[in-house]
């Protein structure tokens, strides 16, 4: 496959993924609209009593992206590791932060917090590789879909957008668990 094809098949599935985009709900206020409720108003609860809440409010004031990312983590009460047991998100924006959300959502659900977190390392590495890729077949298979972003880490105006969803993860989870070290 020539790198104009490639290149092809990776803009189809960010397009695909911003169209038909994975763990999206209404559930964040509308920050542009004054009579909504204001973002310090809104109660992050988690719909499973052994589970922490957390979400965070992102915006990339580059290009107008916002998302509102909303996790649930295990409390741990099981003995096991922290797991990232809900992800779901808010928000608008180009078609490259929409897709990333999708496939972040899709790649983190369900996994534990430390393996979302490596997750999120790689494709930050990504992302700083300018277009390279990681040159590494293991990571790129771990990432799965995302590493159709490859080709958007050559714009650095794009990887903003790109990484949006990644971060409004972490800020989630680090909220949440949080709650769970207050909580124990």
């Amino acid at each position: 496959m020539s790198g104009d094809d490639l290149e092809q098949m990776y803009q189809e599935v960010i397009l695909e993924a911003s169209r038909d985009p994975h763990g999206r709900e209404r559930f964040a206020p509308d920050l542009a609209d004054e009579s909504s409720a204001r973002a310090g108003d809104a109660v992050v609860r988690a719909s499973h009593e052994y589970c922490a809440a957390g979400e965070s409010h992102q915006f990339n004031p580059t290009c107008g992206d916002e998302a509102t990312v909303h996790v649930e983590v295990s409390d741990g009460s099981d003995g096991g590791p922290h797991r990232i047991e809900r992800i779901v998100w808010d928000g608008h924006g180009c078609s490259i932060s929409q897709a990333s959300l999708s496939i972040m959502v899709d790649l983190v659900d369900g996994r534990t917090v430390d393996e979302a977190m490596h997750l999120a390392n790689e494709f930050h590495r990504l992302m700083d590789s300018r277009g390279a890729g990681l040159q590494d077949d293991a990571a790129e298979e771990e990432l799965g879909d995302a590493v159709v972003f490859q080709g958007v880490s050559k714009y650095p105006m794009r990887i903003k957008c790109a990484l949006l969803g990644w971060e409004g993860m972490k800020a989630s989870v680090a909220q949440a668990l949080a709650r769970v070290d207050r909580a124990g």
